[in-house]
């Protein structure tokens, strides 16, 4: 068993005075009579003490003589000490350490139950997992704690000190999301305002860049461009509120990044490990030897340890040093381990399931069955928390390692409902818009003598132009003529440029004449003002 200042040897004693206490009464149909040892504390300086004794003797006596058929005898082992439990578990039976005179374990917990097999002990306590294989020809009690298999790695500091941290608050996906919504917002707002804003007129090139400029700009909220029309404005609104939640997570996400200690475990997958080829370590004489021999690790990358100062010194060598590059145990040795080392090491997943931690008797032994039901009592009165804390408490005063492991950078599973929002705002607007541009000019696109890419070419030419219905331009107007009224010398400065398809059928020979329809001439006119 790993050393670790007996805490958890100190555990089992407890435990196990109080299962004794317990487990008075077993195999009433058996004709043997069972003794059963049996630590008493009592303070005999006191009157107290003594007449408890007096009582507890008296107490014997008459269970004895009221029920003669039970075979079970308490064998009462005194211990003068008011305070010191597991002294007077000591006092009852006669514990012989499985260890050598030098403090080494005499073998591994397989050869320990064949010892109790044998017949050599008539039981085993310790930290002794429940296995199938075990079980076979020796009895385990209930388990009186959880177990399981944890893997163990050091952790690094991921505290980002390069010049491309501002890339790491948000994922790939999401900054080309952003990106392309800025742009398509842009061009919405352009759509939108062309023909009634005079900012977003001008050169092609210009236009371009006052678009670009102009959705940006949202991210600081510095852009200086009106925006006229009501379906601008909704658009506007709704990707500023967008805008404003993206930039104020990503701040708060680098601000984490360069401020808050960011710990990282070196390896997070068993598979990178065997991919590496890296050394791994376990207790020495555990059952965890063949959990990693059937994950596929070979002789050659296992290490073994016995106290956790060997563990730690393994992980410091690292496997390039004939070290380790992650350690595997069962986990109440890894919170153990952790207590001391909660800084330098984590837990990471897999956990492999175990049964869990059990006392060895022989197979049959009644004395099973009742410290299994002493255990129960034991786990549903809360005494086993109370010892618990009693042990493991000062050890596990360090933070729990997977709060301090970073988190993920922003991704789209967190914002794509703000971008929804924002593309079926702007694409509604959009619609709206080119909805009532082709109602307005609805006798273009009922012409049936123009073709269809004429009809478009058309369209476009007229949309390219100022719309001097609108209210902007027609106060502009209104002020420029209150101002400076017009000459009749003026209009010399205007003409009316007559643009588009004009066809004009020539006479067929047959009939000699126009027909009325082709002979139609139709005329759209344009007034382009000229300065």
């Amino acid at each position: 068993m790993m050393v670790m200042k007996n805490p958890i040897s100190s555990l089992c004693y407890s435990l196990l005075f109080l299962l004794c206490s317990a487990g008075i009464v077993a195999a009433q149909n058996n004709t043997t009579t069972i003794p059963v040892n049996v630590g008493v504390v009592l303070d005999l300086d006191t009157w107290f003490g003594k007449m408890g004794l007096s009582c507890i003797n008296m107490a014997l006596s008459d269970l004895y003589a009221s029920h003669p058929n039970y075979t079970t005898r308490l064998l009462l082992h005194l211990r003068n000490s008011p305070t010191d439990v597991v002294l007077t578990a000591a006092a009852a039976y006669e514990f012989y350490p499985y260890a050598n005179p030098d403090g080494e374990m005499t073998g591994n917990y397989d050869d320990l139950v064949n010892e109790v097999f044998i017949g050599n002990y008539d039981a085993a306590v310790g930290d002794i997992t429940i296995r199938a294989n075990r079980s076979l020809y020796i009895d385990f009690t209930l388990p009186f704690t959880e177990s399981g298999v944890s893997m163990i790695v050091p952790i690094k500091d991921n505290k980002s000190k390069n010049a491309w941290v501002f890339l790491k608050p948000l994922t790939w996906d999401l900054w080309v999301t952003s990106g392309c919504f800025f742009i398509f917002i842009g061009l919405v707002v352009w759509v939108l305002e062309h023909r009634i804003n005079e900012d977003f007129r001008g050169p092609p090139l210009h236009q371009i860049g006052t678009s670009f400029w102009f959705s940006f700009s949202t991210m600081v909220f510095a852009h200086r461009e009106r925006v006229l029309s009501n379906l601008s404005r909704f658009v506007v609104i709704i990707w500023c509120f967008v805008v404003l939640i993206l930039t104020q997570s990503y701040t708060a996400s680098l601000t984490s990044l360069l401020t808050v200690q960011q710990l990282q475990p070196t390896v997070t997958d068993v598979n990178l490990l065997l991919k590496n080829g890296d050394n791994v370590g376990y207790q020495s004489g555990s059952f965890v030897l063949g959990i990693l021999k059937q994950l596929g690790f070979q002789d050659k990358n296992l290490k073994t340890f016995t106290t956790v100062e060997e563990l730690d010194e393994l992980f410091h060598e690292g496997t390039a040093n004939d070290g380790i590059a992650a350690a595997f145990d069962e986990t109440p040795y890894m919170k153990l381990f952790l207590a001391t080392y909660c800084s330098k090491y984590t837990m990471v997943d897999p956990t492999f399931k175990a049964d869990g931690w059990g006392f060895v008797f022989p197979k049959d032994s009644p004395l099973a069955r009742d410290v299994s039901r002493a255990i129960l009592n034991v786990n549903e009165g809360g005494e086993m928390q109370n010892i618990e804390n009693k042990w493991f408490k000062n050890l596990s005063r360090c933070p729990d390692p997977s709060n301090n492991v970073s988190s993920n950078s922003l991704s789209m599973e967190s914002f794509w409902g703000l971008f929804l929002i924002a593309g079926v705002a702007s694409s509604l607007a959009l619609l709206i818009s080119v909805a009532m541009f082709l109602y307005e000019h609805k006798d273009i696109l009922l012409d049936s003598e123009s073709s269809f890419w004429r009809k478009v070419l058309v369209m476009l030419r007229i949309y390219d132009q100022k719309d001097l219905n609108s209210h902007t331009f027609k106060k502009s107007g209104l002020e420029f003529h209150t101002n400076y009224p017009t000459s009749p010398s003026s209009y010399s400065n205007h003409s009316e440029v007559h643009n588009v398809f004009e066809e004009q059928r020539t006479p067929s020979p047959e009939h000699g004449h126009l027909s009325p329809t082709n002979g139609r001439t139709r005329e759209i006119e344009l007034a382009i003002e000229h300065p």
